[in-house]
């Protein structure tokens, strides 16, 4: 299994846990304004660390850390992600998942294990626009809700999530987001911000934008009319 990073310990990563967070690398998107550009790139450049030494890391947690995120890039396109989360799991630690839902069938099965304790998956536009905000023409998008679609017939606590790009949401978005996921328990509206490692637009140039708070706040009343729970994470 490939590790690209480390967090050791995060307080933000999993709601309400202490946890450690793992870094994959590679995605088989593009999205413009992805803040962790090196990984989803050029992964083989970004010097991670090894298997065993994480373990040995995690087994002297026990007792202090409550779960691992594993989070990436895209974790679900790694081959060994089933065998590497057993491990941790034999260590009493619990499982959060961060997907961007292009892979249902593989969610599915870690699912059915229950191998996942929590999942956070991004949404990243209507489905009209999808194409447009991955970076990649002429992208299937009906991956993504069927990954949606799991999670909310299931039995796993998760949530979804957008990152809000000036250039790339408008209010129209955000409420068919809003009509395609009703009923979802939780989602999460997060502002963009430029980390200085974005994928960005092969070939233009192209500034990105973040939203003001009363921005934001308007399009979590619109999602609020079709989600239980819609809140802004700063």
């Amino acid at each position: 299994m490939r590790i690209c990073g480390l967090i050791k310990l995060s307080l933000l990563d999993y709601p309400e846990k202490l946890a450690a967070t793992v870094f994959t690398g590679g995605c088989n998107l593009r999205c413009p304004f992805c803040h962790n550009g090196s990984l989803v790139l050029h992964p083989e450049n970004v010097e991670g660390i090894s298997e065993n030494e994480l373990m040995d890391f995690l087994s002297s947690r026990i007792g202090k850390l409550e779960g691992v995120c594993i989070t990436g890039g895209e974790p679900l396109l790694e081959p060994e992600l089933e065998s590497f989360i057993k491990k941790i799991r034999s260590l009493g630690f619990l499982i959060k998942l961060d997907t961007n839902g292009s892979f249902p069938d593989r969610l599915k099965n870690l699912m059915e294990k229950g191998l996942l304790d929590y999942v956070a998956m991004d949404i990243k536009n209507s489905p009209e626009k999808y194409a447009e905000t991955v970076g990649i023409e002429g992208f299937d998008p009906a991956p993504i809700f069927k990954s949606a679609e799991l999670l909310m017939g299931g039995n796993v606590p998760f949530e979804f999530r957008t990152t809000m790009v000036r250039e790339m949401h408008k209010a129209e978005d955000i409420e068919k987001i809003g009509i395609a996921l009703k009923g979802a328990p939780r989602f999460f509206i997060q502002n963009f911000e430029d980390s200085g490692d974005l994928i960005g637009f092969e070939g233009r140039s192209l500034e990105l934008h973040g939203f003001s708070d009363s921005e934001l706040e308007v399009f979590r009343g619109i999602l609020a009319q079709y989600i239980d729970k819609v809140e802004i994470r700063n």
